[in-house]
């Protein structure tokens, strides 16, 4: 099909949700896209964290359509190989206890956030609810986590939002000054990536892991984009050196397919029972097989890799005429740009490369397999951007 027909249908049966740019992707390998008009583009936003191993990849796709050849659905009534392997291989390597599978981001943070107040109603009862949520944060647009998203761009239209929920600055004293006697639970993005790709400070982290210990306030990090390698170490939580009660994540777990996790560590292993919380498709056994082949390739070996990559990458960028700022971590990068960011995207989007913006910022998410000669390439083309 053409680009222009794909348009017209988009633009007479699609929920209109979504600022599209003018391209279709229809295939590519790794970190190169084509377009159905045949023209090839270097992808710095695998769309948006996903495809961490690039497109095309073939070990992902022979895992998900051995898994298909089987049965490509179980109810959670049963149990399933899949669910039961990439469980255990979480916990194995994060220290977890216990995982609870959704579709999304937003799914692991609703069952993140439903699960802090039960722990809290059981050992407390009721009056010690409320969630602490970070100003400038995003957890998803469900309507608890889009309440627990600190940007008043996002809640207009959709109120009354989830009693309950409180904005503090990322400084120790700000959360100190608003989490009270009431408060259950405070949740936190390593990175706040919708905001500018802005890390959170190791000193804020470490005090706010002390204070969250001191008052059994459960500390639930939301790793959703910044997971599975994307910083270079397994979780961005790891460089921080900091333990949460509850760790979410989604997007580049599954390869391209949708999941969500929701990870319990020793303190909240027993806090959700039977009937508590489910999903139909949470932990379907495709998605399932797809994520662990991911899952197992993310190796020490590999991470080291996406180190190298990256601070390749930071390099060049820090060289560029019009670059003001670079920020994030891993293969998570920031760009304070001169100029109008969404100009910028645009811009790249013509000349061949795909780039993803977050505020006034260009944001760069490329799939961790990205090649050195498509590093080089895209960054020529941004340079060439930049400089025009």
């Amino acid at each position: 099909m053409k680009f222009e027909e794909i348009k017209k249908l988009d633009g007479e049966y699609l929920a209109e949700t979504y600022g599209r740019y003018p391209v279709a992707f229809e295939g590519g390998k790794n970190a190169t896209l084509s377009g159905v008009d045949g023209k090839e583009y270097i992808d710095f936003g695998s769309g948006i964290a996903v495809n961490v191993f690039g497109v095309n990849d073939e070990v992902w796709k022979n895992a998900v359509v051995e898994q298909l050849n089987k049965i490509q659905h179980v109810s959670n009534y049963y149990y399933a190989e899949p669910q039961s392997r990439l469980a255990a291989l979480l916990c194995e390597r994060t220290g977890a206890k216990r995982v609870f599978f959704g579709n999304s981001g937003a799914e692991a943070n609703e069952c993140a956030l439903k699960a802090a107040r039960k722990y809290s109603f059981e050992k407390y009862g009721e009056g010690r609810h409320k969630i602490v949520s970070l100003k400038n944060s995003f957890h998803g647009r469900t309507l608890f986590t889009l309440t627990a998203t600190g940007q008043d761009a996002f809640h207009q239209y959709f109120g009354p939002f989830v009693p309950g929920v409180d904005y503090a600055e990322p400084n120790i004293a700000d959360v100190r000054r608003v989490a009270g006697k009431d408060t259950c639970a405070v949740i936190v993005e390593p990175i706040q990536g919708e905001s500018g790709v802005n890390p959170l400070s190791p000193a804020f982290m470490s005090a706010l892991s002390e204070f969250c210990k001191k008052e059994d306030i459960l500390l639930i990090i939301d790793e959703v984009q910044t997971g599975n390698g994307r910083t270079g170490t397994l979780y961005a939580y790891e460089q921080y050196n900091v333990v949460p009660d509850i760790m979410t994540t989604a997007k580049g777990l599954g390869g391209g397919l949708p999941i969500g996790a929701c990870l319990f560590f020793e303190k909240t292993e027993h806090v959700l029972r039977a009937g508590d919380h489910g999903s139909t498709f949470g932990g379907n056994p495709v998605a399932c097989a797809g994520a662990y082949s991911i899952l197992s390739r993310l190796d020490q070996d590999f991470l080291l890799e996406v180190q190298g990559k990256s601070e390749y990458m930071r390099a060049k960028l820090r060289t560029m005429d019009g670059v003001k700022k670079v920020t994030g971590l891993g293969l998570m990068i920031g760009l304070d740009v001169k100029g109008d960011a969404k100009a910028i995207a645009k811009k790249c989007l013509e000349r061949g490369l795909l780039v993803l913006t977050a505020h006034d910022r260009l944001r760069f998410v490329p799939p961790l397999t990205i090649t050195k000669t498509e590093i080089d390439e895209g960054l020529s083309i941004l340079r060439e951007v930049l400089q025009a």
